[in-house]
């Protein structure tokens, strides 16, 4: 509430040679953030938490974070409201509303930097200024340690003199008890091993404790699984990061010394810091296929068919759209006759215009649809190859870690070049892209299981795809009985998307791409804006 009070050292400022008195004082007492969070299932906002109260500014810049479980593969809905504070009461109610704001936790992970500037509304008529939201990942020790340890004057414990040494490392727990977190190979028939070099990250070692226990048993292998005991010793962290040392020589037994040769710590990069970084991860084109074993009009009129196409691109394309920055999606459909001449053609734009076939959002991409329903007749045979092909075109022309690639395939299933979709799919596993298929309808999916990969890596004229990007869901299987789609095309979503992190982190893993570095964290004194920080 803004309550004027006039200062009694304005009479005294009074400038008799101009008449002036300062305009008066006003003091402002402000302001205090709620964010609430939503459920999937009820879609009830409530209350995660609340701010700090800032006095006396129109710029608040609160200091109290909101610590909140990133899903990549869901759609997390938040409100921020804000107050302007005028009592102790913990009621909202009993304050002044200053405005809200919406957005998904994805939106402010995907922004640039991760720092996202929200307008407030709420109050038809007025401006109520803005806000501004930054994300930052909480490191949770992501260090991993590689170290090389090597061993010698071996008792000769078996019969027949050398023996085939290995490691386990254990770390200690808070109840005293030890977990197993590594296991070395075997060096078989020798006095004096060298292992190779083991990672193993921070958190698993010690849980981020420097100081904790660490044991390491040594045994001898044996082929019946009865391995002997030759010792042990136990360490921590701190010790180990000494690196090679009199500190890290360790007797086992009489007749056996372990060395640790070498130790080095790297973090390692997660998905959230390429996308800080500015990687604009997600590209989808989205492409119906026309299911040839009907007849256009049963399309049309097939109102599961139709829905499914559109609730399956809607749960996918809305939570994949907040990490794409302009938000234009290349839309194409495969499939059918085009007018004029009934060519059959696939990989044509939705659209309808070749010189660009980019819509704008998942709204955009149904109209098109919905659109190209009226132009196009549906027409057999189904090829993947063409589309996969299409997107790996332009996946192969930035292979730098700017860009990555995800392809949305809704399909009824049939499928009539499995040989040459393979082929592009292997290709496309070398490229910085993934594959989404959904498939709709009844049809019996195996083809589809097949190129997903799961069970066995895809592979085409004897060359396995060097990673799997491909992931496969039947839109079946999420329909609801009770007929609640919301909570089943979320359930939809969370499957489809939850390989695309790791799939994402192998590419830039194996080409050796780090992440930029995020653009500097924003502090601009004087603006008129609300900061909250998640």
């Amino acid at each position: 509430a803004s309550s004027a009070s006039i200062d009694m050292s304005s009479v005294y400022e009074f400038d008799p040679i101009t008449g002036n008195i300062p305009a008066t004082k006003v003091e402002i007492t402000v302001s205090l953030c709620v964010l609430y969070t939503q459920g999937v299932e009820t879609k009830q906002w409530r209350e995660f938490g609340r701010t700090e109260v800032i006095d006396n500014t129109l710029n608040p810049d609160f200091v109290r974070k909101y610590i909140l479980d990133y899903f990549f593969e869901e759609k997390q809905n938040l409100r921020f409201d804000l107050y302007d504070v005028d009592s102790k009461s913990p009621d909202l109610s009993k304050h002044d509303f200053l405005g809200q704001a919406f957005c998904t936790l994805g939106e402010i992970v995907g922004s640039p930097a991760s720092r996202l500037e929200k307008s407030l509304g709420g109050i038809p008529g007025k401006k109520c200024g803005s806000i501004i939201l930054s994300a930052e990942e909480l490191s949770n020790c992501r260090d991993s340690a590689t170290m090389q340890f090597c061993a010698n004057k071996l008792d000769k414990k078996d019969f027949f003199g050398k023996s085939d040494p290995f490691m386990v490392f254990y770390r200690s727990n808070e109840d005293g008890t030890f977990t197993i977190c590594h296991k070395t190979e075997v060096v078989k028939n020798t006095l004096n091993p060298v292992w190779q070099s083991i990672t193993i990250p921070v958190r698993a070692l010690c849980n981020g404790d420097y100081d904790r226990t660490i044991k390491v048993e040594v045994y001898d292998w044996d082929r019946d699984g009865s391995h002997d005991f030759i010792g042990e010793f136990t360490t921590s962290y701190r010790e180990l990061a000494r690196g090679q040392s009199q500190f890290n020589i360790y007797e086992v037994s009489n007749a056996f010394i372990v060395t640790l040769l070498s130790f080095s710590v790297e973090s390692e990069s997660t998905f959230l810091d390429y996308i800080k970084g500015g990687c604009i991860c997600m590209s989808p084109a989205s492409i119906p296929s026309g299911n040839p074993s009907q007849s256009t009009s049963l399309h049309y009129m097939n109102p599961y068919q139709l829905n499914a196409y559109a609730m399956a691109l809607r749960a996918v394309g809305e939570i994949i759209q907040d990490y794409d920055s302009d938000k234009m999606f290349p839309a194409l459909g495969f499939g059918a006759k085009l007018p004029p001449d009934g060519r059959v053609s696939h990989e044509f734009p939705l659209n309808g215009n070749i010189e660009n076939p980019y819509c704008n959002g998942i709204e955009g991409i149904l109209e098109a649809y919905h659109q190209s329903l009226k132009t196009v007749q549906l027409y057999g045979p189904t090829n993947f190859a063409p589309v996969v092909n299409h997107v790996a075109r332009y996946a192969a022309a930035v292979q730098d870690g700017s860009q990555y690639f995800v392809l949305l395939i809704i399909t009824d299933g049939v499928i009539s070049d499995m040989a040459q979709t393979k082929e592009a799919i292997v290709n496309g596993a070398k490229l910085p892209m993934s594959i989404i298929i959904v498939g709709v309808g009844q049809a019996e999916f195996d083809a589809m299981v097949e190129l997903d990969g799961d069970d066995i890596r895809i592979s085409s004229r004897g060359k396995p795809a060097e990673r799997d990007i491909v992931q496969f869901v039947p839109f079946r299987d999420y329909m609801d009985r009770t007929g609640n789609h919301v909570l089943s095309m979320a359930r939809l979503a969370k499957d489809v998307l939850a390989e695309i992190p790791d799939q994402f982190i192998s590419y830039m893993k194996s080409r050796g791409i780090k992440p930029n570095p995020a653009p500097p964290p924003y502090t601009g004194p004087g603006n008129t804006h609300h900061h909250t920080q998640i």
